[in-house]
């Protein structure tokens, strides 16, 4: 618990020692009490409390609950607190009220009588202030938590296929040779995509629409590089506005049908992209061929991460022997 009293926690005390005391005195009224008893006991009760919820919120919980978790030297401390500020408090009343001193509570039933005092007075403006800062210290840490997610948001968006742009860099140069206008246009696109990954490099989600634009850049990428190789097809069955994924993550999808497919007996990698009212789906075909360089899925698995991140959804793969059918859900910002 945080221990340092802000100016709101002064200000809900007041209120309850104002509410309070005013009851208080009331009674003190109606049973014609003398002058000094407002006069001295309002301030002696206000004393009493104050310390004993001070001395319990800055050393008892601190000491023995927080850290040390010392119940027993909590409890026992804690009763010695209630009896030593109740009896100050109950010793200034009885005096001010001009009582017989001989009928002053003496041994156990003095304590007895100081712990049921202490605590009836204590007990509900420190468990105001309490309840206040449980949930200040639940807002703080669900405040820590959203930036925890925000920052392991961040470092899954940054860890970009190392290869990505050396594949790119000798698919250009191999082209500027063979087919400069093709070239330029790979330029183009590859130029596209960088643009996109800098603007949104900060984002968690995107657009859906502009997220096919990037797909559809990075398609031409795969297809210029391996030529007929790899097939795709876009199937958009419902409308994309208001729709959102994590950013990239489409890209992500068919870097794991670039990686984990290679085509074999001249049959292409066929890809159908496709876009349902809440989810949507990249299926491929597959082959016996093993690729060159293995994967270990880490593109696929953070974009598992991320969604559990961002919603309660979760990514469902389905493998066969014959295609690999992953299902990402559609996030909807606005119900």
């Amino acid at each position: 618990m945080n221990t340092k009293l802000n100016r709101s926690d002064f200000i809900i005390l007041a209120v309850y020692f104002l509410v309070s005391l005013s009851i208080q005195a009331n009674d003190y009224y109606s049973r014609d009490a003398l002058l000094i008893e407002y006069i001295v006991d309002f301030p002696a009760q206000i004393i009493a409390i104050c310390c004993t919820i001070f001395v319990f919120v800055f050393w008892l919980i601190p000491k023995f609950v927080s850290d040390k978790k010392k119940y027993v030297l909590f409890a026992i401390y804690g009763l010695l607190t209630l009896i030593l500020f109740s009896a100050f408090e109950y010793t200034v009343g009885f005096w001010s009220g001009n009582n017989d001193w001989n009928k002053y509570p003496k041994g156990f039933n003095f304590i007895i009588n100081m712990i049921n005092r202490g605590s009836q007075q204590t007990a509900f403006p420190f468990a105001l202030l309490l309840t206040k800062k449980f949930y200040e210290g639940q807002n703080q840490y669900l405040k820590i938590e959203k930036q925890q997610k925000e920052n392991e948001l961040k470092l899954l968006r940054s860890q970009i296929d190392p290869h990505f742009l050396f594949n790119n860099l000798n698919t250009l140069d191999s082209l500027i040779d063979s087919n400069t206008e093709k070239a330029k246009e790979y330029i183009n696109r590859l130029s596209l995509i960088y643009r996109y990954l800098i603007k949104t490099k900060d984002a968690e989600v995107m657009e859906l629409s502009e997220e096919i634009e990037l797909a559809e850049n990075y398609m031409f990428l795969i297809k210029t590089r391996f030529e007929n190789d790899y097939d795709f097809h876009l199937d958009i069955k419902t409308e994309i506005e208001d729709k959102f994924i994590p950013t990239g993550a489409i890209q992500t999808l068919l870097e794991n049908v670039v990686k984990h497919n290679k085509p074999q007996n001249g049959n292409s990698i066929e890809t159908i992209i496709s876009i349902d009212d809440d989810v949507l789906r990249v299926i491929n075909t597959k082959t016996n061929a093993k690729p060159k360089n293995e994967s270990f899925g880490t593109g696929l698995e953070n974009l598992k991460t991320r969604y559990q991140l961002l919603s309660d959804k979760e990514v469902i793969v389905i493998n066969t022997d014959r295609e690999y059918n992953i299902s990402i859900p559609i996030i909807k910002l606005i119900e």
